[in-house]
């Protein structure tokens, strides 16, 4: 019962806050996205040191293996929000759940601002926190290895999460060093940046109008984190309140009483 009521508070949350998360990055990244995919044929390629054959045997084996990708327009709007909807609703349970876990420990905060404070850590553990080491990227420019970004991603993510934890769960004065070293551990190993400049390849036109979209682009993403995080704290916490709250009150408190009354019939 608390499990069919807990996907149904996720999935209505899910489906308010992707429609918001869609809408807000239609009016606000989309365009930074498209200028800069414009540019994208003025990079000039990499030298090629083989032989013409190979190459375009190589190049016609690309274009038929390209991956499909929906049309812009319409098709590219739906399945944004279709993405963003699952995106939500992963969320939207991961926050739903740490707040049951806050009510299990005694937590006597109301809903919303409980709901707002967990949503506050997760904007902190999955995008402030990692995009000081790795800001958001337009396209067209050069970055390190794949592999490499998505693991430092994990780690300034999980140090972050940790911290958060370590503030919220220990009751000793432990958990501020604690907190601290778990914030400070992505960045001693450091997060992997590109060789060279990043819009090498482009002309000095190019790069100029590309640096600023860049600059663009890291504070409309974190606009847009924010304004997710945000409707996702507000989505969850009326969820909660109306459909999981009292039915986890009542099953915690039978599960603390019910021991007493097998010790005293």
């Amino acid at each position: 019962m608390i499990f069919q009521r807990l996907i149904w508070s996720a999935l209505a949350a899910a489906v308010l806050v992707g429609s918001v998360q869609t809408g807000v990055q239609q009016w606000q990244a989309a365009p930074i996205i498209q200028a800069a995919e414009s540019y994208e044929s003025q990079k000039a390629a990499p030298a090629d040191h083989g032989h013409g054959h190979d190459a375009a045997h190589a190049h016609g084996a690309a274009v038929e293996a390209a991956p499909w990708q929906p049309e812009d327009g319409a098709e590219r709007s739906f399945w944004s929000w279709v993405a963003n909807m699952l995106h939500a609703f992963s969320m939207a349970l991961l926050v739903l759940a740490a707040m049951g876990v806050c009510l299990w420990r005694g937590a006597r905060m109301r809903s919303l601002p409980l709901a707002l404070l967990v949503s506050a850590a997760g904007w902190l553990s999955f995008h402030f926190w990692p995009s000081l080491g790795l800001p958001a990227e337009i396209p067209g420019m050069d970055a390190a290895r794949l592999g490499s970004r998505q693991g430092w991603w994990v780690l300034a993510a999980a140090g972050a999460a940790l911290a958060c934890i370590s503030l919220a769960g220990l009751r000793s004065a432990l958990r501020w060093p604690a907190a601290a070293a778990w914030l400070a551990l992505p960045f001693v190993v450091g997060a992997p940046q590109a060789a060279g400049d990043p819009f090498a390849g482009f002309g000095p036109e190019a790069q100029a109008a590309l640096r600023a979209l860049d600059a663009r682009f890291i504070w409309v993403t974190t606009w847009i984190s924010l304004s997710f995080w945000a409707s996702t704290g507000l989505a969850c916490g009326l969820a909660f309140e109306r459909w999981l709250r009292p039915a986890l009150a009542a099953a915690f408190s039978h599960a603390r009483t019910a021991p007493a009354l097998e010790v005293n019939p």
